[in-house]
């Protein structure tokens, strides 16, 4: 995966200098969002090897050895295919668990589950966790250091290329980037993207080149890894690196392609369609459609895209499943297996922070042998768990942290229900473990660097069937073999071999009721389907033959379930571009087929125009020796942070040049940090042609554990003023007036964060500050006639005193919201802050901001909000303080001070009652997906991100006013009203960054002012 590095840094920089100076001591606290937990600190040390910088903890030393004998080999594959060399050392920074991983500071991006790596431009860091198995790593490394190719190839640069690597390859559509990083590291034989093609191809989907530059509809992985392939299978592997280099400089991928290949870009699109069309009509005709094979249970939809990990329970009647069926998040849900109703929502991973995964790409649950408790593996406070649902209570039971392991996968019951199976990821390696439910002990069964997966207890509870590639692995080499079935004795440990399938993959074991047979998943021909294996004979039966395929989210997903008793089976499938679940009742359909598809020998996996697995690529692919260090220990050494330039913001400069004379301003931003990101520093300076005008600013955060720390200090000048003009008429000439006001911030502060979980955490800010005031007017005269300026000059004035005062600000924040595209749509979130300031004036600053987001029928939200902020004390209400104003359209619509003008009279209404030393505002919205509702396009936005909404606002500011007039509220016992609003309006998400808003509104309480317009560039509260 491409990130685009630490742009949030920046933002977030300038958020937080913006609240300081804006706020004016008024409390720090003024943002939400969720938190990135740091449950662990990990000691990281560096493994030195020709091209790499390995960073790594001393808890997986030995699979961190392996990675970077990995990364050696993989260099030299790269280097050959793309016929390019990195320039300066290449830094991969490795984590034991995605748990770990998504701890990470080396960006400060949210990790989500499903992100197996990622590459960044700044640094050219590649940041990624082991995985379940050797290949599964070594497959990611491949993956993420060809992105580490591409951003070297197209910056010019070595690493540090920053944003001007990330620039070229934006330009880029993401199948054309992903799709080559998944071939390279792949090849052009891959089961799961000839799935995908097989199923847009029949359901008339199969976009053109064109088409595939919109990744939220076409899947860039799937789609770019087979298109590279046609592009190499017809022209051969040497075109990737002129294709690659070509189109870096120019960004014009379609004239890059023209020129290269000697085909234009549309003629390819056709001639890779028409190569799909030869390749996969033929297996249609001797396949079947999943929903022709079997009955569907949970059907996939657009707005509901995953249906995966089956369980049913051992009478059949039950079926837990994993789903996004409430659109928001992949949540565990029980139904009835005959008829799909849905009887519960046993988890809110969206809005609720108990779990912080549900293994959803690797792992399932498992009924108990009564069918009355389920267990599934998840995350909670970075540390898995095994989680126990009773049926009968209908509420999870009992948690029981694993404290020795990082991650647990496919938990499954002892047929008595007294122990618990499940493959457990410690220190980089994935073992089989049982744990004793009445002892509480835990036992580990296998111990060593081979993959031990997907464990299933028999009825009789002779045996566990597993995963496992220990059979034809050479570790030494680092050669990986397929996928195989074992069974294990679970009390010696003893490992035997199931003799099934030779080639392909033989995954996710389930017994049948009399413990005679296996059935499994198995990709032999190319394409996934469901075999039986009975273990006295040996003998295999085919029981699906789908054109699709039967898969969970990744080729190593489970997706089959069988019911211990009535032996009913449970499946998920790709179908239609969505993850459905289909069922097969037990009987003659489950005893499968003697004969074996076989397609006439063709491999189905090979992607076209390829027949056969052949090429350049796939030879480096399946030569372990190539490249392949001979040294399998190297130098290490403890890390030290260093840091180093990071980011330039683009520097800005400008000169502007009128009748008064020629001005210069300009500014620019530096951020540093260290590999790990956790010591960053960013300054900002701008200038626009005076001294007084001059802004630094210097931050620097510490985010080494999970208590985060750091400091800032600046200088950050504000100037608002008047501008008149008059005739002198005596002399006739034309005296212009600027009447000028300075506020001149200086700050120094430290401040804390501490956070509890994933949405909630405490904040602590300590410092002083400094308001400088000044006051001038800058006369001109003129000659009315000509223009030309005749003399100028300028008056200083007396202003107000400056005010000195410590700040401190102590907040509660939380946040389980989930952001739509222009406003939150569910969960809640506020801010409980208080900010006492005292010195040259004494006030405490408090703020209470609630919000809540209920979705009472799909797919249309109720907003709620609340907030008050006020000063109080004496000082609150201090002249030198700017009042507070309600009628900003982020408060209370209708009111905003350009909407007055020369009708305010006539309307017989007070601008003061907008203003105070203290707000109460209360709004609410109807909020909806506008082209989703109509049924234009496609999800849950449609054909673009817009909202729409109905509002009302309401709103009252007292204390001390504009005027220097101190009120008290009405709901309070005084005189002053409050002010109402309500109206319709639309906002739009344009390009992921800015939030456009337009606002059709009546406000209440000006009898004399009908509908009018207001715009906003503010996402919603």
């Amino acid at each position: 995966m491409t990130t685009s590095g630490n742009r949030r840094i920046l933002i977030s920089f300038l958020i937080l200098v913006a609240s300081l100076a804006l706020t004016v001591s008024d409390g720090a606290a003024q943002y939400f969002g969720r938190n990135k937990v740091q449950y662990q600190k990990f000691n990281f040390r560096i493994i030195k090897t020709k091209h790499f910088d390995v960073y790594f903890y001393p808890e997986f030393r030995a699979v961190a050895e392996q990675s970077a004998r990995m990364a050696e080999r993989w260099y030299a594959r790269i280097t050959r295919i793309l016929n390019h060399e990195l320039r300066g050392r290449q830094t991969l920074i490795l984590y034991s668990s995605s748990p770990d991983f998504q701890q990470t500071t080396t960006t400060s991006e949210a990790i989500s589950e499903g992100t197996g790596g990622f590459t960044e431009p700044l640094k050219r860091r590649v940041v990624l966790p082991v995985g379940t198995s050797p290949a599964e790593t070594d497959h990611v490394i491949g993956h993420e250091l060809i992105h580490a190719f591409q951003y070297d190839m197209t910056s010019g640069r070595g690493p540090g290329g920053g944003m001007e690597a990330g620039a070229a390859l934006a330009r880029l559509p993401l199948w054309f980037i992903e799709g080559l990083a998944e071939y390279v590291s792949i090849g052009p034989v891959d089961p799961n993207t000839a799935m995908w093609m097989r199923d847009a191809w029949e359901r008339k989907d199969l976009p053109t080149l064109k088409k595939l530059n919109n990744p939220y509809k076409y899947f860039p992985y799937r789609y770019g890894q087979a298109v590279w392939s046609y592009i190499t299978g017809r022209w051969g592997d040497e075109t990737i690196p002129r294709l690659m280099r070509s189109v870096g400089r120019s960004g014009e991928l379609e004239a890059v392609v023209t020129r290269v290949l000697g085909v234009k870009y549309d003629a390819l699109s056709k001639d890779w369609l028409a190569a799909c069309q030869k390749a996969y009509e033929p297996v249609l005709k001797e396949t079947q459609l999943t929903e022709a094979a079997s009955k569907v249970l949970f059907k996939g939809t657009e707005m509901n895209v995953y249906n995966i990990s089956p369980v049913l329970s051992p009478d059949g009647r039950w079926i837990m499943f994993l789903s996004t069926r409430d659109l928001f998040a992949i949540d565990l849900y029980l139904a009835d297996a005959q008829t799909g109703k849905i009887k519960q929502k046993i988890t809110q991973t969206a809005v609720t922070p108990e779990f912080e995964s549900l293994q959803f790409i690797k792992s399932a649950g498992a009924w108990d042998p009564t069918g009355k408790k389920f267990v599934f593996g998840a995350i909670a406070k970075g540390r898995p768990i095994l989680t126990f649902y009773d049926l009968s209570q209908e509420k999870v039971s009992e948690e029981i942290p694993i404290r020795e392991m990082d991650e647990i996968f496919s938990p499954c019951f002892s047929p008595d229900g007294k122990r618990v199976a499940f493959s457990g990821l410690h220190a980089g390696q994935t073992d089989l473990y049982i744990y004793d439910l009445e002892s509480k002990n835990l036992r580990q069964v296998t111990n060593d660097f081979f993959a031990d997966l997907q464990p299933s207890w028999s009825p009789d509870g002779r045996a566990i069937a597993v995963v496992t590639d220990r059979f034809s692995t050479d570790l030494s080499l680092l050669s990986y073999g397929d996928y195989e079935l074992a069974l294990v004795e679970p009390e010696s440990g003893k490992i035997d071999r199931i003799e099934a399938f030779t080639g392909g993959k033989n995954i996710n074991p389930q017994w049948s009721p009399d413990s005679k047979s296996l059935y499994f998943l198995s990709d032999q021909s190319g394409k996934t389907d469901i075999f039986r294996i009975d273990l006295g004979t040996k003998k295999i039966a085919q029981v699906t033959n789908l054109f699709t395929g039967v898969s969970g989210i990744t080729d190593l997903s489970p997706a089959i379930t069988v019911a211990d008793k009535s032996g009913r089976l449970a499946y998920s499938a790709y179908d239609h571009g969505r993850f459905s679940i289909f069922t097969i009742e037990a009987g003659e359909g489950l005893q499968g087929s003697s004969t074996i598809a076989q397609f006439g020998g063709k491999l189905l996996s090979v992607l076209p125009p390829r027949e056969q697995p052949t090429g350049a690529l796939l030879g480096l692919l399946r030569n372990p020796l190539y490249g392949m260090p001979e040294q399998i220990e190297f130098p290490e050494s403890s890390y030290k942070p260093k840091l180093s330039l990071e980011y330039v913001a683009p520097p800005q400069f400008g000169v502007a040049t009128d009748r008064f004379g020629t001005y210069a301003g300009g500014g620019v931003g530096l951020f540093w940090s260290d590999m790990l990101g956790y010591h960053t520093v960013g300054t900002i300076f701008q200038t626009s042609g005076r001294l007084k005008d001059f802004t630094a600013y210097l931050t620097y955060q510490n985010s080494q554990r999970r208590l985060s720390w750091g400091g800032a200090v600046g200088r950050i000048p504000y100037v608002y003023g008047y501008y008149g003009y008059d005739f002198d008429q005596t002399t006739g000439l034309l005296i212009e007036q600027e009447d000028l006001f300075w506020m001149i911030n200086y700050q120094a502060l430290g401040f804390m964060t501490y956070p509890f979980n994933q949405v909630r955490r405490a904040e602590l800010y300590l410092g002083y500050q400094y308001i400088d005031f000044q006051h001038e007017v800058i006369t001109n005269i003129l000659d009315p006639y000509t223009g030309e300026l005749l003399g100028r000059e300028t008056t200083k004035l007396p202003a107000p005193d400056g005010l000195g005062f410590v700040t401190a600000t102590a907040a509660l924040v939380y946040d389980s919201s989930i952001f739509g595209a222009t406003a939150p749509i569910l969960g809640q979130s506020y801010i409980l802050d208080l900010a006492p300031n005292i010195g040259s004036l004494n006030y405490l600053g408090a703020m209470a901001d609630f919000r809540k987001y209920f979705m009472p029928v799909k797919p249309f939200t109720l907003a709620f909000r609340a907030l008050h902020y006020g000063r109080w004390g004496k000082g609150g209400d201090d002249d030198r303080l700017y009042p507070i104003y309600i009628g900003y359209d982020t408060f209370v619509r209708g009111y905003y001070y350009t909407t007055f003008g020369d009708s305010n009279v006539q309307e017989n209404f007070d601008e003061n009652r907008l203003w105070g030393s203290k707000i109460l505002v209360g709004n609410v919205e109807l909020r909806f997906p506008l082209f989703g509702v109509l049924g234009i396009g496609r999800g849950y936005y449609g054909l673009l991100p817009v909202d729409m909404y109905a509002f009302y606002d309401w709103g009252v500011a007292w204390g001390k006013d504009f005027s220097g007039v101190s009120t008290t509220p009405a709901i309070f016992g005084g005189d002053r009203k409050a002010v109402s609003s309500a109206g319709v309006g639309v906002r739009m998400n344009v390009l992921g960054y800015l939030v456009l808003g337009v606002n059709y509104v009546k406000p209440l309480s000006r009898p004399g002012k009908g509908w009018l317009w207001q715009f906003s560039i503010w996402p919603g509260f």
